[in-house]
């Protein structure tokens, strides 16, 4: 046992906090002083608490415990520093502060003590005009969410994803808000899940542009070997995609199936519709990752009969080529008796025979469609 501690301790330095860690953080300090926190405020009976109090994460928590409700704190891509002491304030497990501080993390659901983690990827699609071998197609962040009995505690990494519009939103429905931090859960789910469902129409926009530019017969010409780098790409965005949306499916199963105790049962309920979203969009990814492999083939399969049909054209005008080639080759020779050498009329009729082998060549390997 000794041995197990020894090796956590050479692997997570981080994560053994002392009482001094915490000395750089002030809890009474205006959470607009802080680059991290983004919003802090208590939500009782719906409704936003209009009190200066609140504005620190050690100001909400008290009036939480004094009168009620519960408390909703906004992070962007706080530093360990910035997060310490409100991981200290609330109880947050070591573990899952390593995962909000450092991001990085594949879409997960984790229950610590009486704490829920969810680790979302958020999805935004970049607007191109057109897309070429190096488009970056879509853009990914994170957004963690600590759900508690009396607080949530969001933590964005990435520039994309603002959910300063989602809170104006929620501050409008006061009815939801009654239900506590899971319908705020839901609230993060469902925001998520729309901006995936957004970001596939634009990418399958993308897709059906690009399989007819492959298929169309006026750019086959003009842009063999180009659609190539293009379909590839696109597949590698598509991939980024699919991972953020593959992985999320299982924790909103469990939010929407399994019965928990953090997790109002009437917010339940909702947690099965944005698992029906979430199964939608998968289902489309998929399909975009396969339609991909097929365009990528086809195109494949184009290049190939174009390199065909140029070796037959070589060949063709070889053949015809080869035909003056060995009569002037048997004519330089400089023998002294040649058939017709000293006749008047030999060099035209060479000419001639020449000129009528090759024209009944072309003639011919134009018909069977060589040239």
């Amino acid at each position: 046992m000794s041995m197990i501690r020894d090796l956590r301790a050479a692997v997570r330095p981080s994560l053994r906090k002392t009482p001094t860690t915490y000395t750089n953080y002030d809890p009474t300090r205006d959470h607009s002083a802080s680059s991290a926190i983004v919003d802090c405020a208590v939500y009782r009976d719906g409704r936003r608490v209009d009190d200066r109090a609140c504005l620190t994460p050690r100001g909400a928590m008290s009036q939480v415990r004094e009168s009620g409700g519960f408390a909703w704190i906004g992070l962007h891509e706080p530093t360990e520093a910035e997060f310490a002491g409100i991981a200290a304030e609330f109880g947050l497990h070591p573990l899952a502060v390593e995962d909000a501080v450092h991001a990085h993390q594949r879409p997960k659901l984790e229950r610590y003590d009486d704490t829920l983690f969810t680790v979302f990827k958020t999805i935004h699609y970049v607007e191109h005009a057109e897309l070429t071998a190096t488009s970056e197609v879509v853009e990914t962040g994170e957004l963690m969410c600590f759900t508690g009995p009396d607080f949530v505690i969001t933590v964005r990494h990435g520039g994309q994803g603002s959910l300063r519009n989602l809170r104006h939103r929620l501050q409008g429905e006061p009815e939801l808000l009654t239900k506590g931090p899971s319908a705020v859960l839901h609230a993060l789910a469902d925001h998520v899940v729309d901006g995936y469902i957004a970001v596939a129409d634009a990418v399958e926009l993308d897709i059906d542009q690009l399989e007819i530019d492959v298929f169309s017969p006026a750019s086959k010409g003009s842009t063999r070997g180009t659609d190539t780098g293009r379909i590839y790409q696109l597949k590698r965005e598509v991939l980024e995609f699919k991972r953020a949306v593959t992985p999320l499916l299982r924790p909103m199963q469990l939010l929407s199936e399994r019965p928990m105790r953090l997790v109002d049962p009437d917010i339940q309920k909702y947690f099965r519709d944005v698992a029906d979203h979430l199964a939608r969009v998968q289902e489309q990814v998929v399909g975009f990752d396969e339609l991909l492999n097929s365009i990528l083939q086809a195109n494949l399969a184009q290049a190939t009969v174009a390199q065909n049909e140029d070796m037959r054209k070589i060949t063709s005008w070889a053949a015809i080529v080869a035909v003056p080639t060995a009569v002037c080759g048997v004519y330089g020779m400089n023998f002294e008796h040649m058939p017709e050498l000293h006749w008047k009329y030999g060099y035209p009729m060479v000419l001639g025979a020449i000129a009528v082998v090759c024209f009944t060549i072309h003639r011919t390997l134009k018909r069977n469609g060589w040239l």
